[in-house]
């Protein structure tokens, strides 16, 4: 396709739905990152530990099965979920200023 052809409508048209699923989680990401900044806080006051290793593993195994359901590659969830339990415990130690 060269750079003067017009534009293909049934891929603008995917596009459009893949720009709106973007926006889409990046909102709920920045939802979830403000409900575990107060989980951190709150965690910090309590002096209770930033990451809980249980609570973890059964967010995995749950989302895991979620991702097998609709036909997403567990294995990819996961990644997914862990880099973003990561990211929260980091900020759960920032704000126990460990």
């Amino acid at each position: 396709m060269s750079d003067n052809a017009p534009p293909d409508p049934v891929l603008a048209g995917f596009r459009k739905s893949i720009d709106n699923i973007d926006a889409a989680l990046i909102h709920m990401l920045a939802e979830r990152f403000r409900i575990t900044q107060a989980v951190g806080e709150y965690k910090a006051r309590a002096t209770l530990p930033p990451a809980d290793p249980s609570r973890e593993q059964a967010q995995i195994a749950r989302l895991r099965n979620l991702a097998e359901e609709s036909e997403l590659d567990p294995e990819f969830s996961e990644k997914f979920l862990r880099f973003i339990i990561d990211e929260v415990i980091r900020h759960h130690e920032r704000a126990a200023g460990r």
